[in-house]
């Protein structure tokens, strides 16, 4: 799809993005503003778009991501830090996974098992654990999809059979 028809297709889009953009915010002004970030985000982005996807799909997901990361700053703006805090020497109550030297050793049981998975589970179930998402690991790993999820699949399953007696 050259760019003039990319161009055209979104305008086309612009009344479905208006409505999905009023959804998420439940405000007109906040509705034109994330339209307009969208599009802007969207027509910037062209090379990412493969003509074989989805066009409406993947603008709305761009158009959802936009409300999602606008709304994380929004939150992170609002936070209110005490400036007379002690930040160096907060007392903080059992939030901290490593409570006791047992929970320190069930970590190291749980970090023993994923390490004595094969590699071909091992390695996809450790960047997923990482917090990449599937498709960014069969990416990363130059293997199809289907295979990624499979194999992380199977690193959870052989997971709960070698912490079965596990305690929690």
């Amino acid at each position: 799809m050259n760019k003039k028809e990319f161009q055209q297709e979104i305008i086309g889009l612009q009344r479905n993005m208006y409505n999905f953009a009023l959804s998420l915010t439940a405000d007109r002004e906040d509705a034109e503003d994330l339209l307009q970030d969208t599009t802007l985000k969207v027509l910037d982005s062209q090379e990412k778009f493969t003509d074989n996807y989805n066009l409406k799909g993947w603008v709305l997901t761009v158009m959802r991501n936009i409300f999602i990361n606008n709304y994380h700053k929004v939150v992170r703006k609002q936070t209110v830090i005490d400036a007379n805090a002690d930040l160096y020497n907060l007392h903080i109550l059992s939030e901290s996974p490593l409570d006791s030297p047992e929970d320190s050793y069930q970590l190291s049981e749980i970090t023993q098992a994923v390490e004595n998975l094969s590699d071909d589970l091992r390695v996809p179930f450790q960047l997923y654990l990482g917090g990449y998402k599937y498709h960014e690991i069969a990416d990363r790993l130059d293997m199809p999809l289907g295979t990624i999820k499979s194999r992380i699949f199977f690193a959870r399953k052989e997971l709960q059979i070698q912490l079965k007696d596990f305690n929690s």
